[in-house]
């Protein structure tokens, strides 16, 4: 089978359980050999979307296609392909590490057991411990070394990081970056750890009520959307929001905005509207452009202008 143009593409995925919706019309795209991070808050439907990747739900409607195979006929297949680290470990507390190793070596026929006993070595995992006596941390990285033992290409990580302290997170995430064995590999990871996420990820899509608010490239993400500061006069807001905004706020005279796009038109616009006495640009980290665009989802545009129209004249 030749390569597949993307590891994976997901069209008009949703689940529905009963009345709710958890997952609404998702689409993503994942290209060979990058690694996307799915962000978003609790309850926003990652977990909901990578478990039906891995074929544990079944969709209300939608398509995925995994390493160039159809989900819905070809489960199995894909399974053999695919490592995945849950966002719980299942395993019994009285196994033993090797026992679980034992355990899961027969479920995939590419298994191998020099690169098992590499993985063991280097995340320094003792094969006769007791699952209820690992720290958190050392069963992310016993969940990290099952899910990498039989070389997969695409590599699925749910909320990998969750509950671990500072250091277990760096010592995982850089077990998965020397457990890579090559370069091929593509991997898709859900978390709200942006520090962590801006470590790892080429490519970022954010997720709230079950929808997909944004997929970029990290960089085009960052270098795209920006923090506009203005001073504004006798605390008068202009009457129109500027395109592309997704956050506005206002504390006593000073307009704060996230735009995409800002440009020299921009702000001559935002002069023009002879209500700012000043403007500055700067740059968002991850964490402050993600916090934005949750916000900005919570409340629609007429209704955010309106907040901060209110709160520019102290009502």
């Amino acid at each position: 089978m030749s390569r597949p143009k993307l590891a994976v593409d997901i069209r008009g995925l949703m689940k529905r359980f009963g009345r709710s919706t958890a997952v609404d019309t998702v689409g993503l795209s994942i290209r060979p050999g990058s690694t996307l991070g799915l962000l978003g808050p609790n309850g926003a439907g990652k977990s909901t979307t990578l478990r039906m990747l891995m074929g544990m739900l079944r969709p209300t409607a939608g398509s995925i296609n995994v390493l160039g195979r159809d989900l819905a006929t070809e489960a199995a297949q894909i399974k053999q392909r695919v490592g995945y680290v849950p966002d719980a470990n299942y395993a019994y507390r009285w196994m033993t590490v090797e026992r679980v190793i034992r355990f899961c070596r027969p479920m995939y026929r590419h298994w191998n057991d020099d690169r098992c006993a590499e993985l063991l070595d280097m995340f320094q995992l003792s094969a006769n411990k007791k699952i209820g006596s690992l720290s958190k941390g050392m069963l992310a990285k016993l969940s990290l070394l099952l899910a990498l033992s039989h070389e997969p290409d695409l590599l699925v990580l749910d909320e990998p990081l969750s509950g671990l302290d500072p250091i277990a997170r760096d010592d995982f995430i850089e077990g998965v970056m020397r457990g890579i064995c090559s370069g091929t590999q593509t991997i898709l990871f859900s978390s709200h750890q942006l520090d962590e996420v801006s470590k790892l990820a080429d490519d970022v899509a954010i997720m709230n009520h079950g929808r997909v608010l944004i997929h970029r490239p990290l960089d085009e993400l960052l270098s795209s959307f920006k923090r506009v500061r203005a001073v504004l006069q006798d605390g008068r807001l202009p009457a129109v929001i500027p395109k592309g905004t997704i956050w506005q706020s206002v504390n006593r005279r000073e307009w704060a905005l996230t735009v995409q796009d800002v440009d020299d038109t921009l702000i001559d616009q935002l002069k023009s509207e002879n209500s700012v006495d000043s403007i500055e640009v700067a740059e968002l980290s991850l964490d402050e452009l993600f916090r934005d665009f949750i916000r900005g989802d919570e409340t629609p545009d007429d209704q955010r202008h309106e907040k901060a129209q209110c709160e520019a004249a102290e009502c």
